[in-house]
């Protein structure tokens, strides 16, 4: 079997594969304060109750981007599952040519979901993922990244309305029947989620006008929450960057064997 870890900023979500099925996955709170031993302890937990124990691990493969984590974790991977974690990093052969000015730049789960999505639908192909922040990445048709969008997050965008308008409650981010609000609380709900559709739907048509057309792919874990109000995305895949290091597993393992 092989792990999967896709540490982000706000959330982790590690997967088990076999043979490149999903047995199990599971969405946990990213802390940068935990300790090896905490990392370590939650791993064998999670591992043994889905009954699977440490000898069953074959490989473990992370993509971070949250640096001061990764110490950590190559450490509890070590200790508690006693196998040598591959990190997706500058260097790891994934197959796509990076057509970028700053190729080292790309954020682990932007190459992931690039390879993952190009892999499943071919190309061109657009991945809009929901994370702390929302990224657009672009891939050609002959399978070449060629950049993309990077833009504040909806909970982020919530998160600053909620703490610099001192009157305005926290509310959840589900949207109202109606776009015009009867109160505080629809209107705000409005303005989040309508509005937010309003920004993915406006940036994906423009990426697609430059890129001449493609299949949109949407990942995160506010995929679904938007794709009830559009249909801008052809594809809603939750576990896309869990596919994609899967797929960056298989390229690599026999150099890190």
């Amino acid at each position: 079997m092989l792990l999967a870890l896709d540490v982000g900023n706000t959330h982790t979500t590690i997967g088990v594969f076999r043979e490149g099925e999903i047995l199990r996955r599971w969405r946990l709170s990213t802390v940068r304060e935990r300790t090896v031993d905490e990392i370590g302890i939650l791993l064998r937990q999670l591992c043994e109750w889905a009954e699977i124990g440490p000898g069953d691990i074959g490989g473990v493969i992370i993509g971070s981007v949250v640096p001061p984590l990764d110490a950590s974790l190559r450490a509890a991977v070590i200790s508690y599952l006693h196998a040598q974690p591959l990190f997706v990093a500058p260097g790891i052969k994934s197959g796509m040519p990076l057509k970028v000015e700053t190729p080292l730049e790309l954020g682990a789960d932007r190459l992931c979901n690039s390879v993952a999505a190009f892999a499943e639908h071919g190309g061109p192909c657009v991945v809009v993922d929901f994370g702390t922040a929302s990224t657009w990445d672009v891939v050609s048709k002959k399978g070449e990244f060629l950049g993309g969008v990077i833009a504040p997050g909806l909970e982020i965008a919530a998160e600053a309305l909620f703490s610099r308008a001192a009157k305005l409650p926290r509310i959840e981010l589900a949207a109202p029947p109606r776009v015009i609000g009867k109160g505080t609380v629809d209107s705000m709900q409005a303005g989040l989620v309508y509005g937010y559709v309003g920004l993915v739907e406006g940036l994906t048509s423009r990426v697609l006008a430059e890129l001449g057309g493609g299949t949109v792919v949407a990942t995160g874990g506010l995929a679904p929450v938007i794709a009830r109000y559009t249909k801008i995305f052809d594809v809603v895949d939750e576990d896309l960057t869990l596919k994609g290091l899967r797929l960056l597993w298989e390229r690599n393992r026999s150099e890190h064997d």
